[in-house]
């Protein structure tokens, strides 16, 4: 990336901004180096202020010499973008094409170009916009390794980023895409159970929230099973087990898988 001459974000949404500012922040790429792009007109001068980068309409004009061009529109908009870019000559130096368009097959990206295109599809979630993301990438036809490492280097500075196979992609949307909303449910429901039995609500929340990172990050730094760290919590007899068999009662495991799996459903159809 330190030989990049520009960088072209299509889309400076909510993610779209997430990432300029994380690429600027790390070093990535510096401010005079990024264009993006909005749909519409009054968009274009709160982006430019909140990012500090060159703010249009025109995709192509963003996108013409670029090293790579980052899709963040929504997924139905995406062929459209890349025949535009193609029409307008913005793909004629072969620039690297990195899409988060849930739902939308690296085929179907190459196919609406026209042409030979690299390109490289990832699915982040929201906690990208503190740092805390999961980001899993895939290439398609014609991207190489290098261009894997490439975009790895433009999503790191998100969160974690995971190599997976196209086909799992789907099913990627529906974990961590998805899971955020999971989480925030489970969140609000241990808090809600924390105010019924008399703790202030801001408390509890701050309790539940700490309580859910804290049980990730012991997942993610051990490498222990969930269930092997549950069993650190359930003693014979405690109270921990006996909450957890009412939460069997309710079925709330196979609710959750369950979750998972619409979600992975759903985004087989966004394409």
């Amino acid at each position: 990336m330190s030989e990049t001459r520009s960088v072209a974000i299509l889309g400076v949404g909510t993610m779209g901004r997430a990432i300029a500012r994380r690429m600027m922040e790390s070093g990535v790429a510096s401010a005079d180096r990024i264009r993006g792009t909005v749909k519409h007109d009054w968009e274009v001068d709160g982006a430019a202020e909140a990012l500090g980068i060159d703010v249009s309409r025109d995709n192509v004009a963003a996108a013409t010499d670029a090293d790579l061009i980052l899709i963040c529109t929504k997924p139905a908009g995406v062929a459209g973008v890349m025949e535009e870019l193609a029409a307008g000559g913005a793909l004629d130096d072969d620039p690297l094409v990195v899409s988060i368009a849930a739902g939308v097959r690296t085929e179907t990206i190459e196919a609406a170009a026209g042409r030979r295109v690299r390109v490289v599809r990832c699915m982040p979630n929201t906690p990208c916009l503190i740092g805390e993301g999961m980001i899993a990438i895939c290439r398609g036809n014609h991207a190489t390794r290098d261009d894997l490492k490439v975009a790895e280097a433009v999503l790191l500075p998100l969160g974690r980023v995971a190599r997976v196979d196209e086909e799992h992609m789907d099913a990627v949307t529906g974990l961590s895409g998805s899971g955020p909303a999971f989480v925030y449910v489970i969140i609000e429901a241990l808090s809600e159970g924390g105010v019924m039995i008399g703790l202030p609500r801001k408390t509890a929340v701050e309790m539940a929230a700490q309580t859910v990172r804290g049980a990730a990050g012991m997942v993610l730094s051990t490498g222990r099973h969930p269930a092997s760290l549950k069993d650190d919590v359930t003693t014979p007899a405690g109270c921990t087990i006996s909450a957890l068999l009412s939460l069997e009662d309710g079925r709330l495991r196979s609710v959750l898988a369950r979750g998972v799996q619409e979600a992975a459903r759903a985004a087989g159809g966004l394409g």
